[in-house]
Order: C-alpha cells, then sequence, then structure tokens
C-alpha cells in the first residue's frame, strides 16, 4: 500500500511494505524503516539515503536486508545497542535528535510496561528501543516502534502521519492502540506489526482519525 502526501513544493509517498517495514519517498530520498528480508526482497526496493532502526530484535534489525539497500552514501540511525552491533551508523538515545537532509528526527520511548518475557522483564525494555518523530516540512510523522500505550505519547502530538503497533503480547492490545490514538490525535493513522487488524471497528472507535 502506498498513498501519497503533498508538502509545500515536493511529494511524500508511504509504502507499507510489512509487519514494522516501512518505506518513504520524499522527493529523490528514500527512507527505510525497519527492513526486514521476511516480508520484502530489498534487492527489488529503492537504495535507501536513510535508513532508521528501532531497535536490535530480529524482525526490526535485519543486517541483510540492510545490505542490500545500503549504499556508500547511505545514513544509518539507530538506537545505541543497534549501533554497537552494526559498529557503524549514528546513534541516537531516548530524548536525543539530529538533523538529516534539513528533516529534524527525534528518538522518543517505545517500551513495555506491562507485558513481561520473564517475571520483572519486559519484552522491550525502557530505553534500549527507539521511536521516531520526524518532520518532513509541514508533516509531522511518529513512528512508534515496539511499544505500549506508554505516557510520554501525551506529549507527541498533534500528528500528521503515525504509525502504532498493535499485537500482543509484544506491543498493544486493540484498547491500547485507540488510548494511544486519542493521545498523540494523528490525522492519518496506520496499524502496523500486527498479525490481525479489523479496521472497520477502528474506524468506529476514532472517528476523527483516518485509519489507514
Amino acid at each position: 500500500m502506498t498513498d501519497q502526501y503533498l508538502t509545500r513544493d515536493k511529494t511524500l509517498e508511504v509504502t507499507c511494505v510489512g509487519h514494522a517495514s516501512i518505506m518513504m519517498r520524499y522527493g529523490e530520498q528514500i527512507i527505510h524503516v525497519d527492513p526486514y528480508g521476511d516480508v520484502a526482497d530489498y534487492g527489488q526496493l529503492p537504495d535507501a539515503d536513510l535508513i532508521l532502526i528501532t531497535h536490535h530484535h530480529g524482525d526490526h534489525f535485519d543486517t541483510l536486508a540492510i545490505a542490500e539497500i545500503e549504499r556508500p552514501t547511505t545514513q544509518i540511525i539507530g538506537s545505541p545497542t543497534v549501533i554497537r552491533e552494526l559498529k557503524r551508523g549514528k546513534a541516537l538515545r531516548n530524548g536525543s535528535q539530529t538533523v538529516w537532509n534539513e528533516i529534524p528526527i527525534r528518538a522518543v520511548p517505545a517500551y513495555n510496561r506491562i507485558s513481561m518475557r520473564s517475571p520483572g522483564v519486559p519484552f522491550h525494555i525502557r530505553g534500549e528501543g527507539n521511536g521516531y518523530l520526524l518532520e518532513i516540512e509541514r508533516l509531522r510523522i511518529y513512528i512508534a516502534g515496539d511499544t505500549e500505550l506508554i505516557p510520554e505519547m501525551e506529549h507527541l502530538g498533534p500528528i500528521d502521519i503515525a504509525f502504532l503497533p498493535k499485537n500482543l503480547p509484544y506491543t498493544m492490545s486493540d484498547q491500547m492502540f485507540i488510548e494511544a490514538a486519542r493521545l498523540i490525535r494523528p490525522a492519518v493513522l496506520y496499524p502496523y506489526h500486527y498479525f490481525e487488524v479489523d479496521r472497520t471497528a477502528l474506524q468506529e472507535a476514532l472517528p476523527d482519525i483516518k485509519i489507514r
């Protein structure tokens, strides 16, 4: 699925590649998020100018998929754990930010508070992984990464385009997803990282948000 959004003088194309993988084309620039070879043949997709990696789990940090789209000039931005393992790129911690080709990028928290891998150990530990907030001209884009509903979301909105995960036990339940959407107030919302999704039910619960 590819959608187009108009900025001042360019078009932003957003493609949901599958699972948590996203591709954006802004003018001549290609941005890939969490490329994952199980959902696409990355050898057939455009090379990346920028690759954003949210965290180190294998369905988000796939070095083979990265190799398919990386060029010598590609900028990689990831969580500190990812960049330590990859041994190249720029690490962003929660709350830190950078600017790439005039696009501000801020790393925001993404973690579990309720669902645990084992007693006291969440599936996603606070401070270990990132969500990302990008500002492409007038468009504010929130890529949540693997997260539950967390208090920090209250300070992110309003958002133009959001990607929120929806699957248990790793990320959000349907009710968490709806509450998160109400907090960040996106104009357009993409459920992603899901096993199943009832878009009709989500649209009924969120009538002021366009569900894609």
